[in-house]
């Protein structure tokens, strides 16, 4: 059996060389990643086609994130990068943090966005009036800072930390504080579904006695009307937060902040309305200006000031706000 199998095979190779041999190159152009990302304008994301709200009122216009395509280094998307104005190539490291892998990369994103749906949920429901209880938080880890000394890892989820039990994150950095220099601490984790040991040897920092890690904080809540979300796992990030909490106010408002208009916008969201910047603004804006939308809001600061240069730069028509909390977003969206 083996032996007329591998004839078939032979026979094939011997007639057919030429379009195997085709078939491997197209695959190595086609399929070989190098050590670079594309970042592109992206398109626009119509916020409330992943909420769903019991009893929401509907918008004439819409709420949309702005994104940024961002793909793999191959030979083909290089060739067009280079080529494409509004493509860029970006060196691995500066997509990258220190000492992390593209998987670290994506835990952390989908965190981010965990993250901030639910600092969205509070914010959109305590505005509106409406009724909100965070019933569990998680803390988790974000990133790893190059000279930690810990073994750690982005995605660990702390339960305990030397047998005392993590309840959030301003919890566990009072926790930290308890603690001294060099001294090794040891921490339960949740890693990929499984209980895990770890342990890391505290700093000290300007005063403060430091792990080494960043985190992140997922909350569990209970709200009225009852809410769920629908976001997809290619879609991550922190930048969805202010256009998440204007749309889930939106649907929980009667008055239509829309007015009929497709309102674009990017921003993280705090616990207390307050919006932080964001990086890609030329490629939101550009994937903006490309679905004719008629607002952008941009968090103030160094985005604004991106944004509205791009905007000189190629006439665009669309109107800029400048966005630092959103109570300013709400008082221009009624204002118009």
């Amino acid at each position: 059996m083996f032996t007329k199998v591998y004839d078939k095979v032979k026979e094939f190779l011997n007639h057919e060389w030429k379009f195997f041999i085709f078939v491997v190159v197209i695959s190595f152009i086609t399929m070989f990643e190098f050590p670079y990302y594309i970042d592109t304008p992206g398109g626009l994301l119509d916020v409330s086609d992943r909420i769903e709200i019991k009893d929401s009122y509907e918008s004439e216009g819409s709420f949309n994130l702005a994104y940024v395509s961002e793909l793999k280094a191959t030979i083909p998307t290089l060739l067009i990068a280079w080529f494409h104005p509004d493509w860029d190539i970006l060196k691995e490291e500066e997509v990258l943090y220190d000492n992390e892998t593209a998987r670290d990369l994506m835990l952390r994103d989908q965190l981010l966005l965990q993250e901030a749906i639910g600092n969205a949920t509070i914010v959109g429901y305590q505005k509106a009036g409406k009724d909100v209880e965070i019933k569990e938080e998680r803390v988790y880890i974000g990133y790893v800072l190059e000279d930690a000394k810990t073994d750690l890892k982005v995605g660990d989820q702390i339960l305990e930390v030397n047998g005392i039990k993590i309840e959030n994150k301003e919890q566990l950095s009072k926790l930290t504080q308890t603690f001294k220099a060099n001294e090794t601490i040891k921490l339960k984790t949740l890693y990929d579904g499984k209980e895990m040991m770890r342990t890391a040897t505290l700093q000290e920092v300007e005063g403060r006695i430091l792990v080494g890690v960043i985190l992140t904080q997922v909350s569990e809540m209970k709200t009225d009307p009852k809410i769920e979300f629908h976001f997809s796992k290619s879609e991550s990030g922190p930048s969805g937060g202010l256009m998440t909490a204007l749309s889930i106010y939106n649907m929980l408002t009667e008055k239509d902040l829309t007015k009929g208009k497709t309102i674009v916008g990017t921003g993280t969201i705090e616990l207390d309305g307050s919006v932080g910047s964001i990086g890609g603004v030329k490629y939101k804006l550009k994937g903006a200006v490309k679905k004719k939308a008629e607002i952008f809001f941009v968090p103030s600061g160094e985005n604004y000031e991106e944004a509205i240069k791009l905007k000189a730069k190629n006439n665009y028509k669309i109107e800029i706000v400048s966005i630092s909390n959103i109570d300013e977003a709400i008082k221009y969206l009624e204002d118009l």
